[in-house]
C-alpha cells in the first residue's frame, strides 16, 4: 500500500526527475554515510560528500581502498577518489568516477559551513519531538498512576 499519496513510484517520474535534478538536489542526492566513529561523534549518519573528504569504496571492482575526494560531479552523480584509477595501453593513469552512496566516510573536511550543518543536525537529533500519537499515550499512562 502506498504510504505518501503525493509522491510517486512511477519509474519513468523518478528516472525524469532523476535527470533533470538542479545542482542543489543533486548535492542532497550524492550524500555518504559516515563511519561509526564519526556517526557517534557528530550524531549523525550521512553527509553530502566534498572534495578532500577521505572516503573508502563499499561496493564494486575497488572495495576497500581508500583515498582522498579529489573532484565531485554533480552533473554525472560520480566523485573520483585518489586511489581509484586504472591504467591505459599507452601508460597513462585515469580516475575512475564512483556514486557516493558506495561510499563510506571515515574523515571529514571541516569548512564553516559543514560545522553549521553538522551542529544543526545534532541540534534536532537531541531535541526528539514527540508526535501527536506519543503525546496522547503519555497522557492516558500519566491518568492510569
Amino acid at each position: 500500500m502506498k504510504i505518501k499519496r503525493n509522491v510517486s513510484s512511477s519509474r519513468r517520474k523518478n528516472r525524469k526527475k532523476c535527470f533533470t535534478a538542479s545542482s542543489s538536489e543533486r548535492r542532497i542526492r550524492m550524500t555518504c554515510p559516515l563511519s561509526t566513529e564519526l556517526r557517534e561523534k557528530y550524531n549523525v549518519r550521512r553527509l553530502p560528500v566534498i572534495a578532500e573528504d577521505e572516503v573508502k569504496v563499499l561496493r564494486g571492482k575497488f572495495k576497500k581502498s581508500e583515498g582522498k575526494v579529489l573532484s565531485v560531479f554533480r552533473k554525472k552523480y560520480s566523485i573520483t577518489i585518489e586511489n581509484v584509477q586504472k591504467t591505459k595501453k599507452n601508460g597513462e593513469q585515469v580516475q575512475i568516477p564512483v556514486h557516493p552512496n558506495k561510499c563510506l566516510i571515515t574523515k571529514l573536511k571541516l569548512t564553516k559551513s559543514r560545522e553549521r550543518i553538522l551542529a544543526r543536525k545534532n541540534r534536532l537529533r537531541g531535541k526528539k519531538v514527540k508526535s501527536t500519537k506519543e503525546q496522547k499515550i503519555d497522557s492516558k499512562m500519566t491518568e492510569v498512576d
